[in-house]
């Protein structure tokens, strides 16, 4: 039986915006089109990357953390819309909207990096490279971003549960969980680069997606009602407060697990390509960001029952947490090719490398857009709308 219902309180009075937002997003525009702009004037030799050192950097982590955390929105989303569990519908469109704007930012940051993000558009699908995970990554994540829209356009018209609707809904989940696992495929397939290859790739994405969503999820809900449990509708309220917090320890407790278990794993490995990268990446001050603020830090104050259920915690454990997913990822594109290919451990140094201002500038323009695109439907659609029975 198909679900059409009202909105249940407007999100925004018409025509409000939510200006946070949408200032923080015309910034980070305005920083990008000054990296565009020297990416225009000066190529690739703009970025401090090189087909002899580190050639994929900071925008093709960029573009791994956001096309992953708009799986991992995906997900939260499905856990209402393809499993039925009712409790999650009040975040269930606005996680589809930001799935969507998440993985537009990656789609913006891969593109540039590119250098002929247009090229690529006819290049890659006629090129048809059937046999490079590469190019079914790309198929799947478009196909993904379609199905997307068209349950977005379903929930805009307050059919929730309908078989069409929901069968669009499955397709969208079935099809990310696939280009999820071709992305993992790409790295974990390349066994020239020992750090990055291995079967468990897509598995370990997989869970860190499912905790970049969450923390997503958390974060723009609570920004959406100023941080104040008593603006939201009851069962938003209930899911924010029992549900959510339990969910975000459990998933931030897994990874947890996995980053320790591959990080002791990588010390001890008699492979010198992956033991010396690992001993290195310790070393860094990003490194212990990531696990003691980003991660242990966050988990801690999510068990605690007393502090768990205050938004400012929640909150500040999303940023911590997205923050340490972020350099999760860039350790992690950026470590499997600081030992030169072919080179092999007598070369005498790791490859040096610093992203560039014009690196910085095409992911600020990548997660600009996003947040533009985020703040353009909070203004024009009703982001917290959930079916009138709940």
């Amino acid at each position: 039986m198909s679900t059409r219902a009202e909105s249940v309180l407007p999100e925004h009075s018409p025509g409000s915006l939510p200006i946070g937002i949408l200032l923080a997003g015309l910034v980070l525009v305005a920083i990008g089109l000054v990296g565009v702009s020297n990416l225009l004037t000066q190529g690739h030799s703009a970025f401090n990357t090189g087909s002899s050192g580190v050639v994929w950097g900071l925008p093709v982590s960029a573009y791994v953390f956001f096309v992953l955390s708009s799986t991992g929105l995906t997900f939260v989303a499905s856990v209402a819309m393809v499993f039925g569990i009712k409790a999650f519908y009040p975040i269930a469109k606005r996680c589809v909207w930001l799935a969507l704007a998440t993985l537009i930012a990656g789609f913006i940051s891969l593109g540039l990096e590119i250098g002929h993000p247009l090229r690529m558009i006819w290049a890659i699908p006629l090129n048809l490279q059937v046999r490079s995970p590469m190019f079914w990554m790309g198929a799947f994540y478009f196909l993904y971003m379609f199905f997307l829209i068209w349950k977005f356009s379903y929930l805009q018209r307050n059919d929730w549960d309908s078989p069409a609707s929901r069968n669009v809904g499955i397709a969208s989940f079935v099809t990310v969980i696939i280009a999820h696992a071709t992305l993992g495929l790409v790295f974990g397939m390349m066994a020239m680069r020992p750090f990055w290859y291995g079967s468990f790739v897509p598995v370990y994405f997989l869970a860190t997606a499912a905790l970049s969503g969450l923390a997503f999820a958390v974060l723009f809900t609570y920004l959406s009602h100023g941080t104040d449990t008593s603006r939201m509708e009851p069962t938003l309220r209930e899911l924010m407060e029992r549900f959510i917090p339990k969910i975000f320890a459990l998933v931030l407790g897994v990874v947890l697990v996995f980053h320790l278990s591959r990080t002791i794993t990588g010390l001890w490995s008699n492979n010198p390509e992956i033991s010396l990268v690992m001993e290195y990446q310790v070393g860094t001050w990003l490194f212990h960001l990531e696990l003691w603020l980003g991660m242990v830090l966050p988990f801690i104050l999510l068990l605690l029952p007393g502090m768990r259920v205050q938004p400012m915690i929640q909150v500040l454990s999303a940023v911590l947490v997205l923050m340490a997913v972020f350099i999760g990822r860039y350790e992690y594109v950026v470590g499997g090719q600081i030992i030169p290919l072919w080179k092999g451990t007598w070369y005498p140094d790791f490859i040096a490398y610093t992203p560039s201002f014009t690196e910085w500038g095409l992911v600020a323009l990548g997660g600009g857009i996003g947040l533009l695109i985020y703040a353009f439907g909070s203004w024009k659609f009703n982001l917290r709308e959930q079916p009138r029975h709940l």
